[in-house]
């Protein structure tokens, strides 16, 4: 059994664990730390499962912690990209009205983002919509030039580069399975043997209440994971989109609807729709877990957030299985696409955090509990504004947790 002692104990290696870890290097680096991470290598899940934009922050409730650190993290994403030669653009992108009954929705939007600080955002008719895009089809459109795309995985392993360049010890293959907080610290049990801290960092994403619930605190939510599901466009067809294509965005549900994104490798996604997961980690329609699905179904939250999209929810299990209606969704922004011009693509889960009411938790939340700091929602953007996610994760926590 190894035992070791380390100032902070992180669990969690994706992009926000990282990034939190990235930042107490830099800013204390005479802190020992560690970073804890139960799969072979780090970013596995929700960080290399993204479809690689670089959001701009045009969606989010002006004020709110997700606008905030959306608008200053995609500049500050941009630059680590350059700093460090990881693929990336500033490409731009438009989000699509098809029916007039949008166009308040798209004012707002643009409104938003504004108020966010955005600049050089415009609204646009048809004719210039296909100036830029030729085989978009819509009524008006919503110019936003910041948007970008990069390749999160990549910015994962050099977040982890940098770490262990720094003095951190990042343990890959290394499962947390009990907390226990003791007088002085806190006793962090692996699959790999016993560390203390003396103040840990829950950055497990999918499994952040789980490890919440492990220290002794209630969490007061659930995560519920939603897998979102893409098609490809085969490459003779990928010429039908330059930039990014989305739709107005529903804002009774917080997921964007199908839309196109351009890979920085040249490729170009379709999709997601999203559905419920059989199990946290469930990429495949196939995979299943009975005690995932059961504490999902067991949340009174659930049931609530069910009654209340329960149309949206069957409208987004028929586009998971049926690829005509996937594709009759898609042609609302690209009327030329037909079945035969998609494949299937990959897929990614995303961990949202459900409240007891039913609702679907908006914001980020990180929750502060005697000597640890739960990171209990962080969906999209957290890729976008993982390093000021980071600052504003260890500004936060310095003083609680003990940080000199």
């Amino acid at each position: 059994m190894t035992d070791s002692r380390y100032q902070v104990a992180i669990v969690g290696g994706g992009i926000v664990g990282l990034a939190v870890a990235l930042e107490i290097t830099r800013r204390f680096p005479r802190v020992r730390l560690v970073l804890l991470e139960k799969e072979d290598r780090v970013g596995r899940h929700q960080s290399g499962h993204n479809s690689g934009v670089i959001h701009s922050g045009v969606y989010y409730k002006p004020g709110s912690l997700k606008a905030k650190l959306c608008v200053a993290g995609a500049a500050a994403m941009v630059e680590f990209c350059r700093e460090h030669g990881i693929p990336h653009q500033v490409c731009g992108k438009v989000i699509v009205a098809t029916h007039e009954e949008e166009f308040p929705r798209l004012e707002e939007l643009r409104r938003r983002g504004e108020a966010n600080g955005l600049t050089g955002l415009r609204s646009i008719g048809p004719e210039q919509l296909r100036e830029i895009e030729p085989h978009a089809s819509g009524l008006r459109a919503l110019v936003v030039p910041s948007t970008g795309i990069t390749d999160y995985a990549a910015v994962c392993d050099r977040y982890a580069e940098i770490i262990t360049a720094e003095g951190g010890t990042i343990l890959t293959s290394t499962a947390v399975i009990g907390l226990k907080r003791g007088a002085d610290e806190i006793v962090v049990e692996t699959n790999q043997g016993t560390f203390l801290a003396t103040s840990l960092i829950n950055c497990a994403g999918l499994f952040s209440d789980r490890i919440s619930r492990m220290a002794g605190d209630d969490p007061q939510v659930m995560i519920v994971p939603f897998r979102g599901e893409y098609y490809d466009l085969i490459p003779s067809r990928s010429s039908l989109v330059r930039a990014l294509i989305y739709p107005v965005p529903d804002p009774r549900f917080p997921f964007l609807g199908v839309h196109f994104t351009r890979r920085v490798n040249g490729s170009v996604d379709a999709g997601p729709n999203a559905v419920l997961a059989f199990r946290r980690e469930g990429y495949r329609r196939t995979d299943f877990n009975l005690s995932d699905l059961g504490s999902s179904l067991a949340f009174p939250g659930f049931w609530r957030m069910a009654l209340k999209n329960w149309r949206s929810g069957l409208a987004e299990f028929h586009r998971s299985f049926s690829k005509p209606a996937f594709v009759h969704a898609l042609q609302r922004l690209i009327p030329e696409v037909r079945e035969e011009d998609l494949v299937p693509g990959g897929s990614g889960v995303r961990a949202q955090a459900l409240t007891r009411q039913g609702a679907l938790a908006d914001d980020f939340q990180f929750v502060p509990s005697d000597r640890m700091l739960h990171v209990l929602n962080v969906p999209s953007p957290a890729a976008t504004a993982s390093l000021v996610i980071g600052q504003t994760i260890v500004d936060k926590g310095a003083e609680i947790l003990g940080l000199r």
